[in-house]
């Protein structure tokens, strides 16, 4: 006879998916955020096993929900993209995530950021970089011998696992894609959008008015 104990089920633990707090302070802090993470999805369009995420809560440690950080943009390599409530570490095959970027605002202090690193440094990421647009300032870390490393010189450095070079002109910066071209706000997509098609239309216009010209003297321009 097979006599099964019986036990009380354990307690469900609750994973919050906000921490009631704002993903930025002021409007330069949300701009800076957006446009990585945006510039970031452009890079990984074509990557259905890379997801990036914005001021999303990283559970790393099953059962213990207060251990947690929301990043300001995060980099997950081997997870699909999709929408999710949390990154909960043990339901994502363990993968930490690879990359994260902080953007600085008045209201971090030296405190929090401290905590931040050694949560970072702790829990597997391999690149960190922090950012302050108010003052133009980039730092960041890669991960040597299981710690994070500060990298000397960032201007002209290109991120091992993103493939993005980050550099400073005219004191402001600017962080590039693989391809070269550099990220840009929603805004500024439209502008460039605007702009080219504007350069289309005086292209044509320059074509009709050739084409008028040639057939004034005789010459059809379709042959």
């Amino acid at each position: 006879m097979n006599i099964q104990a019986e036990f009380p089920p354990s307690r469900d633990i609750v994973y919050p998916e906000s921490d009631g707090q704002p993903m930025a302070d002021n409007t330069r802090q949300f701009e800076c955020i957006t446009t990585i993470k945006g510039g970031l999805d452009a890079v990984f369009l074509d990557a259905p096993d890379v997801f990036v995420a914005g001021d999303l809560l990283w559970y790393p440690v099953e059962g213990d929900n207060l251990i947690r950080q929301a990043p300001d943009v995060m980099v997950v390599f081997g997870r699909p993209r999709q929408h999710r409530g949390s990154y909960q570490q043990w339901l994502e095959g363990g993968i930490a995530p690879k990359v994260v970027f902080e953007v600085l605002s008045r209201g971090n202090r030296p405190a929090e950021m401290i905590r931040k690193f050694q949560f970072y440094e702790r829990y597997g990421v391999e690149e960190y970089y922090v950012y302050d647009p108010e003052h133009e300032l980039l730092d960041g870390w890669l991960r040597k011998e299981g710690k994070l490393v500060e990298i000397p010189e960032l201007d002209g450095w290109t991120s091992p696992a993103l493939k993005v070079s980050f550099k400073f002109s005219d004191g402001k910066l600017q962080i590039f894609g693989p391809d070269g071209r550099p990220f840009a706000s929603y805004v500024e997509l439209v502008q460039q959008r605007e702009k080219e098609r504007q350069e289309k239309e005086k292209e044509r216009q320059r074509a009709e008015r050739l084409a008028e010209q040639l057939r004034a003297l005789g010459v059809k321009p379709e042959a």
